[in-house]
C-alpha cells in the first residue's frame, strides 16, 4: 500500500457512502458502498481474505475517493448507477446470451405498441413494459393484444384520403383519418397499459362500463366490439392459474439455484390473485458469487423494472443476502410505494409459492444444462483442442474419466468411474467398485489406489478402452498421492495418459509436479464440461453407496 492510499484510509469517516478504487492506470477498478465506510474500506486492507478475487483486487489498487451520502439507501442506488456507468473490473456485470425485449408504448399523439430490444431503451420515446424472457409467448400477447385492442399500426399513413386495410378488418381506428377522437384513443391505451400491468380485473370493469355507455347512447357496433373485446379477455383470464381468490395479491416469488457452474433465477408474476407470467434469466458463474450475482441481479431487476411494482417479494434466497430492511426502503425510493419482502419460510400460503417458483427453476436449470452439452458436442473440436493446449495435454481427450470415493466414516465405501466420449456422458462405460482394502478405516488414499490399480489393469480389455484423460476431484494433494500411485503401476501404456484435478473452492486445474494452477475462464465450456465431469462423478458414487447401504441396513 502506497504512501497516498494510507493517507486517504486515515481521512475516511464512519459514514454511509460509496468508495472507488483505482488501479496504476487511473481505471476505476472496483465501486462498493457501506453503512461505515470507515469499517468497510479498513476491512480490505487489514484482513486477510478467502477469496481469490478479493485478494488480487486489494494487490491492483493504488488510490481511491469516497463519497458520502445521508443513509444507506442513497448510498446503494448511487452504487448502482457509478457501476452501470463505469462498468469496472471486478464488480459483478451480469451477462448472458440474450437481450430481453419490451413492449412500447410510443410517445405520439394516437401512440403505438412495439417490441424493442433493451440495448434500446429511452424513456422519451415512450412508456416500457418488460422484460419478457418468453420470446414466443411475448408475440402471442402482441396479437391478442392487437386483436382485442385496435391500435395504431403504421408510422405514417399508408393513404392520403382513405383508410387502409387495418381499418377495415377491425384491427385499427384509423386516427390518421379522423376516424377516432384523442380522447377515445385514449381510453384504449390506457386499458393497453392495465393489461400489461396485470390489472385485469380493473381493465374488465372498464371494458364493461365502456360497453354500457355505448349501448344507452345507441352505438351498438362499438358496444358489440367492446363485448367481444370483454368476451375474449375473460376467456384468457379463466386460462391462468388462480393462485388465490384474493383480488388483491400482487407479487413476485424469486427462486434462485445453481449447479455446474449454471446460475438460474425464476420469478413468478402474481397479479390480482392469478400467475400472469414467469420469467427466467440464465448466468454461467462462479459458486462462491452465487450470492453476490444474485443481490447483483436482484438490483438491476427492480431498478429497471418497466412493469408495475408488485406489493409484496417472496424469496428463500433473499435470506442469503440479508438486509432486508435496506433493501425495502430502497424499492420504496424506486415504486413510491411501501413493498414488503418476505423470505418465504414455512408450509403456508408463502412457501407454497416459493415451491412453485423453485419446481420452475429446477426445470429452467435442466433446459440449460443440456442446451449448453449439445453446445459442447457441437463444438467439441474446439473445446478440446482449447483443453489440450491450456492443460498442455500429450492427448486429445476424446475420452475422459473421472473416478470420485463415496462412504461414511470408512463404511460401505464405494468408487464411481464415469465416461465421457467427445464431451458426451457414455453411462454404458460407467462403472462402480466396492472398495475392499478400507472397510471401516476412512483412508481416501487407500481407496483410489484400490480403484485405480484394479482400473489400470484391466486397459486395452474390451469395454475397457484407454482413457486419455483421467481427472481427479481435489487440489494439489490429491493430485500428487494419485501420481504417486499411477507412478508405482507398471502396465504397459498407463504413462501415456494424461492426468489433472480440479480444485472445487476455486475451480482450479493443477498439474502433475507443477505447484501454480490453471484458471480457465468462468464462462469457457471447457470448464464447464470438467465441472460436468466431476460432479456426474460425485453423483454416480453417492448413489451407489446410498444402494449399497440401504441393501445392508436390511440385512443387518
Amino acid at each position: 500500500m502506497n504512501d497516498q492510499l494510507k493517507e486517504t484510509i486515515k481521512l475516511v469517516p464512519n459514514q454511509p457512502g460509496c468508495y472507488i478504487y483505482y488501479n496504476k492506470d487511473n481505471e476505476i477498478i472496483y465501486v462498493g458502498k457501506a453503512k461505515n465506510l470507515k469499517r468497510r474500506v479498513y476491512s480490505y486492507f487489514h484482513k486477510q481474505h478467502d477469496s481469490v478475487k478479493v485478494t488480487v483486487l486489494v494487490s491492483q489498487i493504488e488510490r481511491m475517493e469516497y463519497i458520502i451520502t445521508d443513509s444507506e439507501v442513497e448510498a446503494l442506488i448511487l452504487e448502482s448507477h457509478l457501476i452501470k456507468k463505469h462498468k469496472p473490473k471486478y464488480n459483478i456485470l451480469l451477462k448472458d446470451d440474450k437481450k430481453y425485449p419490451y413492449f412500447l408504448i410510443t410517445e405520439e399523439d394516437f401512440p403505438r405498441i412495439q417490441v424493442v430490444r433493451k440495448k434500446n431503451l429511452n424513456p422519451d420515446k415512450g412508456r416500457f413494459y418488460g422484460p419478457y424472457t418468453d420470446v414466443g409467448a411475448m408475440y402471442a400477447t402482441l396479437d391478442f393484444l392487437k386483436r382485442i385492442f385496435p391500435l395504431k399500426q403504421c408510422k405514417t399513413p399508408k393513404f392520403s384520403n382513405r383508410p387502409c386495410l387495418y381499418y377495415h378488418i377491425g384491427k385499427c381506428l384509423a386516427p390518421c383519418q379522423g376516424k377516432v377522437t384523442p380522447e377515445e384513443y385514449q381510453k384504449l391505451i390506457k386499458q393497453v397499459e392495465l393489461f400489461l400491468s396485470g390489472k385485469q380485473t380493473e381493465l374488465l370493469k372498464e371494458i364493461q362500463a365502456q360497453m354500457v355507455k355505448y349501448a344507452e347512447t345507441e352505438q351498438f357496433e362499438k358496444a358489440a366490439k367492446m363485448r367481444d373485446s370483454y368476451n375474449d379477455l375473460l376467456k384468457t383470464l379463466e386460462r391462468q392459474k388462480v393462485v388465490y381468490e384474493n383480488t388483491k395479491l400482487n407479487e413476485d416469488i424469486l427462486a434462485v439455484l445453481y449447479e455446474d457452474g449454471i446460475l438460474v433465477i425464476v420469478i413468478m408474476m402474481i397479479r390480482e390473485g392469478r400467475l400472469i407470467d414467469k420469467k427466467d434469466f440464465t448466468y454461467f458463474v462462479d459458486n462462491a458469487d452465487k450470492t453476490e450475482y444474485f443481490e447483483t441481479f436482484f438490483r438491476d431487476y427492480y431498478s429497471t423494472l418497466k412493469l408495475e411494482f408488485p406489493d409484496k417479494i417472496i424469496s428463500k434466497d433473499l435470506e442469503e443476502v440479508g438486509n432486508k430492511e435496506l433493501y425495502q426502503d430502497w424499492l420504496k425510493v424506486l415504486s413510491g410505494k411501501k413493498i414488503t419482502i418476505n423470505y418465504g419460510n414455512g408450509r403456508g400460503k408463502y412457501g407454497e409459492l416459493y415451491e412453485l417458483a423453485y419446481k420452475n427453476a429446477e426445470n429452467t436449470l435442466e433446459n440449460a444444462k443440456i442446451k449448453k452439452m449439445t453446445q459442447i458436442r457441437d463444438d467439441f473440436n474446439e473445446v478440446g483442442s482449447y483443453l489440450a493446449e491450456k492443460l498442455h495435454l500429450r492427448n486429445f481427450p476424446n475420452r475422459i474419466e473421472c473416478y470420485d470415493i463415496s462412504h461414511i466414516q470408512g463404511t460401505n465405501t464405494v468408487a464411481s468411474m464415469v465416461v465421457f466420449q467427445n464431451g458426451l456422458p457414455k453411462k454404458t462405460a460407467y462403472r462402480k467398485f466396492k472398495v475392499r482394502m478400507t472397510e471401516g478405516k476412512p483412508d481416501d488414499f487407500l481407496s483410489m489406489k484400490e480403484v485405480l490399480t484394479r482400473r489400470l489393469n484391466r486397459l486395452g480389455e474390451p469395454k475397457w478402452e484407454k482413457p486419455d484423460l483421467i481427472i481427479i476431484d481435489g487440489g494439489k494433494g490429491q493430485l500428487s498421492s494419485v501420481m504417486q500411485i499411477v507412478e508405482g503401476i507398471n502396465i504397459e501404456g498407463v504413462k501415456d495418459i494424461d492426468f489433472v484435478s480440479l480444485a472445487k473452492r476455486e475451480e482450479e486445474v493443477f498439474l502433475p509436479h507443477k505447484s501454480k494452477s490453471i484458471l480457465l475462464p468462468r464462462d469457457s465450456n471447457a470448464l464447464y464440461l470438467i465441472q460436468r465431469i466431476r460432479d456426474e462423478a460425485h453423483r454416480f458414487a453417492i448413489t451407489f453407496h446410498r444402494e449399497l447401504r440401504g441393501k445392508n441396513a436390511l440385512k443387518g
